[in-house]
């Protein structure tokens, strides 16, 4: 037990400081997409209303007027596409995910900006496993917390450890997700 004891200290410690960035990327990550029906942990939205009197009715006038307004709202060069999604109602789409709504009967619209959160939008990004490589680190990594997990088990002896009260909260933090799983 005290070659166990010496080795799982001395790789429980080195693939801590190793795995650190990893353990902050996924717990950073992991708060976000708990609350993901709170909050969109990737972008922010930014509404602004506007009321235009461009003509977009016309059909023959139609991008060009498209282009004037977006001079107005947001920026041409962000122009993708747009719709009629009803009879009264023109979509643009813009880059990045952000949009234009314009009630053509009123000139009422208002532009919806998408705005990349830092530091949030690159965790989740790499929480999603956004290439192989990345897939193998985070296998490795997931290995490695069980590693740590079972290590951190045997690493102090005596009444403080596994046989006293590191018992009683192991116990604890089995039946802790057992009861949110079964219940």
């Amino acid at each position: 037990m005290k070659f166990l004891r010496k080795w799982g200290r001395i790789l429980h410690r080195d693939f801590g400081y190793l795995f650190f960035g990893a353990t902050i990327i996924y717990g950073l990550s992991g708060i976000a997409l708990n609350h993901i029906a709170d909050w969109n942990p990737n972008y922010s939205v930014e509404l602004t209303e506007f009321t235009t009197t461009i003509d977009l009715k016309n059909p023959e006038k139609l991008k060009e007027n498209i282009n004037e307004l977006l001079d107005d709202v947001a920026n041409r060069k962000d122009y993708k596409k747009h719709y009629f999604p009803s009879e009264n109602e023109l979509k643009i789409f813009l880059s990045g995910g952000s949009s234009v709504v314009v009630d053509i009967s009123t000139g009422k619209g208002y532009a919806e900006f998408l705005k990349r959160r830092p530091l949030f939008y690159q965790v989740n990004y790499l929480h999603y496993n956004p290439n192989i490589w990345w897939t193998w680190f985070s296998d490795i990594f997931a290995g490695v917390l069980i590693f740590l997990a079972l290590t951190g088990l045997i690493l102090i002896k005596g009444k403080k450890g596994i046989t006293g009260r590191g018992a009683w909260l192991t116990a604890i933090g089995i039946i802790i997700p057992l009861m949110f799983l079964f219940l």
